[in-house]
């Protein structure tokens, strides 16, 4: 799921749980999104309507930009299913082990792949595979426990 285009990218949100709650067939991403969704019912209402303000539903009560957020949980969805960096399945499986609920363990991993990606795009970079993999490994020392 790759655009320039910020808007056509949060209408595939809207259009993915549109699909849901029409029973209509979801494609690839679609359905990332809607377990994503499913995970978060507090965002469900921002996404039943598409011509709702994108202003509205990138700030809610929590300050969390659920666009940002929804997406950190398809990126690591991603990451587990292709084993992409390399090593990332094994430590997904070792936080999994630490948290009964994988939506922890999920929210442990998108914490350091966020701080991962806030470091590369302040220092004008690609991300770094190997710091993100350092960053998990410590996981959950010094991390919050949501």
């Amino acid at each position: 799921m790759w655009s320039t285009d910020r808007e056509a990218l949060r209408q595939v949100f809207y259009a993915a749980w549109r699909h849901f709650r029409e029973h209509a067939p979801l494609n690839g991403v679609e359905t990332l999104i809607v377990e994503a969704l499913l995970a978060h019912p507090e965002y469900q209402g921002l996404f039943a309507d598409a011509s709702s303000s994108p202003a509205t539903a990138a700030q809610t009560a929590s300050d969390v930009n659920p666009f940002l957020h929804l997406g950190l949980h398809i990126a690591v969805a991603e990451q587990i299913a292709t084993d992409r960096p390399p090593g990332v399945v094994s430590q997904w499986r070792r936080l999994e082990g630490l948290w009964p609920d994988g939506h922890r363990a999920r929210h442990a991993m998108m914490e350091c792949l966020e701080e991962t990606l806030w470091e590369a795009q302040r220092q004008g970079v690609a991300p770094d595979d190997t710091a993100y993999l350092e960053r998990l490994r410590a996981t959950p020392k010094g991390r919050s426990q949501k």
